[in-house]
């Protein structure tokens, strides 16, 4: 693999915190679909505050952070603002955006790396759903980074009728674990961006990860 690019530590990142609790966890999916929920909300709170808006401008960086259920109670005592998005056992909530190397302590020691939850039989199935690209293998905490990457990009891409009938409906979002055919079979029924990874972490540089497609139904 090609060396893994550093983060530019002035850059601005949100950080999305995923509840893990090692007693009574939830699937990986519920994980996946939380996340990317809590980054979205985060940002519809205050789109046009000048950090959400730098933030668009650039990569729209995201950490995604796991906290044990103690820590994440931690978590929303000093965001109370934050609001929490829960898919089955899963709760994660996102931040507003920070300069990477200005996070706070709390936030900043929490754990990015190795974070894993069990997979499941059961498929999480929506309107929106998110394709992930099964054949690179990534991390709990990788998938729904670049799952959030792509429920965003849809999001700024979509048209207003669809976002508002979703976000009244509590904005459920599917998870789709594709074999390499069916990521690129689905593809051309994307309806945002497919997301390029920027080769920080565990994958290499320009791969292909997640994209959103709707399923629409009768």
């Amino acid at each position: 693999m090609s060396e893994l690019r550093e983060r530019d530590p002035d850059e601005l990142v949100q950080a999305i915190i995923l509840r893990i609790d090692k007693e009574d966890p939830s699937t990986e999916d519920e994980g996946l679909s939380a996340v990317a929920r809590a980054a979205v909300i985060a940002y519809l709170r205050s789109p046009h505050e000048p950090e959400w808006q730098t933030w668009s401008e650039q990569a729209f960086a995201k950490s995604v952070r796991r906290a044990n259920p103690k820590m994440f109670s931690k978590v929303l005592e000093v965001f109370p603002e934050a609001m929490v998005s829960q898919v089955g056992k899963a709760q994660a909530v996102g931040l507003p955006p920070l300069p990477a190397n200005d996070l706070p302590k709390l936030i900043a020691k929490l754990q990015v790396s190795g974070t894993q939850l069990p997979k499941s039989n059961e498929v999480l199935v929506a309107e929106v759903n998110i394709g992930i690209r099964k054949s690179l293998q990534m991390s709990t905490g990788k998938a729904a980074a670049q799952s959030a990457h792509a429920l965003f990009a849809w999001l700024t891409e979509e048209q207003g009728e669809r976002i508002e009938r979703w976000l009244s409906a509590h904005a459920p979002v599917g998870i789709q674990h594709l074999s390499d055919e069916d990521f690129e079979r689905l593809r051309a029924q994307a309806a945002g961006p497919v997301i390029q990874d920027a080769g920080r972490t565990e994958i290499e540089p320009g791969s292909e990860t997640a994209f959103v497609y709707i399923k629409t139904t009768k």
